[in-house]
C-alpha cells in the first residue's frame, strides 16, 4: 500500500455528480493526480479524456480512468457511486440498493487504501456515510459525508437574496439529516456578527416567522425544484466537494456541516448526520456545539431518530451489514 499522497484524489462513480466533482477538482488546482473509477470503464475513460483536453487552460494534472488498486495513495476518495430512485420505488428501497452497492465497493477500496479520507457524496448521504464507516478500516474521523454543506450554502444564498447582502457575510447552518427532516439552525444565525433578527429589521423585514418558514422550505425543496426542471442536481454538490477538499488538503480547520458519526452531541450517538465540525488534513477533528434552542434540539433528535429507523431497517441486508456493529470489520 502506497503512502498517502496529498496531491492525489480518487473519484468512484462517474455519473452526473462524480463527473461534475471531477471537473470542479480539476479547476481547483488542489490535486496533481486524479483517478476516475466506474463500473462502466468506458464512461470513466470518456470523462477523463474530456476533462484532460481542457488542461492547457488550467494547471498540470494527470487524469485517468483506473481500477481499484489505483485508489492506493489517494488522500481523498470521493464516493459518488449509487443508483437513482426509480418510479414507484420507496426511499427505503433506494437505501437498501445503495447500501448493497457500498457493500461491494467499500471493501475493494479498503484493500488498497485505508489511510486517506473517504468523502461520501452519494445519497442518502447520512446512511451511506454510516455504512462506509462500518464497512471499512478507516478511522471514524476519516469517513464523513458532504452532509448539509450544500443545504447550508442554499440557506446562505437565499438569506443573502432576502436581505440584499453578500451571501458570504451570512453565517448560518442547516443541520441534521440531508433530507426532509433537516433543520435550519436560526438561533445561531447571524450576518457578520449581527443576530439575524436584528439584521432583518435593519433591512426592513419584521415578519420573522413567516420569512424563516419560507426560506427553510426553499432550502429543503431546492433539489426537488432543480430535478423537476433539469432532471438532476450536480453543480452545487460538485462545488461543495471542492470546498470540503480545500479544507482537507490545505488543513484549513474550516467549520463545515459535514455528516459524521455522532458520539453524544444532543444525546445523539451511533448515527451519521450533519453538525458543524472542524475539518482539516485528519478529517473531522471535532464537532462544534453551536447554540440551539430547545425546539431546535428536539427537532435534531427527531431527525436522528428518522435516520436511526432507516439504519435499523438495513441491518438485515447480509453478513457485511451485520458487521456494521463492529467498527473496523469487513
Amino acid at each position: 500500500m502506497k503512502e498517502t499522497n496529498s496531491r492525489k484524489a480518487a473519484i468512484v462513480g462517474c455519473g452526473f455528480v462524480g463527473s461534475a466533482s471531477a471537473f470542479a477538482l480539476m479547476e481547483s488546482g488542489l490535486f496533481s493526480e486524479m483517478v476516475l473509477i466506474d463500473a462502466n470503464r468506458a464512461k470513466a475513460e470518456g470523462e477523463a479524456l474530456d476533462i484532460s483536453h481542457g488542461l492547457p487552460f488550467s494547471k498540470p494534472m494527470q487524469i485517468y480512468a483506473g481500477d481499484w488498486e489505483d485508489v492506493s495513495g489517494a488522500s481523498v476518495i470521493v464516493l459518488a457511486a449509487g443508483a437513482g430512485q426509480k418510479p414507484g420505488e420507496t426511499r427505503l428501497d433506494l437505501v437498501k440498493k445503495n447500501v448493497a452497492i457500498f457493500q461491494q465497493i467499500v471493501p475493494q477500496i479498503d484493500k488498497y487504501n485505508h489511510d486517506g479520507i473517504l468523502l461520501v457524496v452519494a445519497n442518502p448521504v447520512d446512511i451511506l456515510t454510516y455504512a462506509a464507516a462500518r464497512l471499512s478500516r478507516f478511522p471514524e474521523n476519516r469517513v464523513f459525508g458532504s452532509g448539509t454543506v450544500l443545504d447550508t450554502a442554499r440557506l446562505k444564498y437565499l438569506l443573502g437574496e432576502h436581505l440584499g447582502v453578500d451571501s458570504r457575510s451570512v453565517h448560518a447552518f442547516v443541520i441534521g439529516e440531508h433530507g426532509d427532516s433537516e433543520i435550519a439552525a436560526w438561533t445561531s444565525a447571524n450576518v457578520s456578527g449581527v443576530p439575524l433578527h436584528k439584521f432583518c429589521e435593519m433591512r426592513g423585514h419584521f415578519d420573522h416567522e413567516q420569512a424563516m418558514a419560507r426560506i427553510a422550505d426553499g432550502v429543503k425543496n431546492s433539489a426537488y425544484e432543480i430535478i423537476e426542471k433539469k432532471g438532476a442536481t450536480y453543480y452545487g454538490i460538485a462545488m461543495s466537494v471542492r470546498r470540503i477538499c480545500e479544507a482537507i488538503v490545505r488543513d484549513e480547520k474550516s467549520v463545515l456541516p459535514v455528516s459524521s458519526i455522532q458520539r453524544g452531541f444532543c444525546g445523539i450517538s451511533d448515527i451519521a448526520l450533519s453538525i458543524p465540525a472542524i475539518v482539516g488534513r485528519d478529517g473531522v477533528e471535532a464537532v462544534v456545539a453551536i447554540d440551539l434552542s430547545p425546539a431546535e434540539q428536539e427537532a435534531l433528535r427527531a431527525s436522528a431518530d428518522t435516520l436511526i429507523r432507516v439504519r435499523d431497517e438495513i441491518m438485515p441486508l447480509g453478513e457485511t451489514c451485520e458487521s456494521m456493529d463492529k467498527p473496523g470489520n469487513l
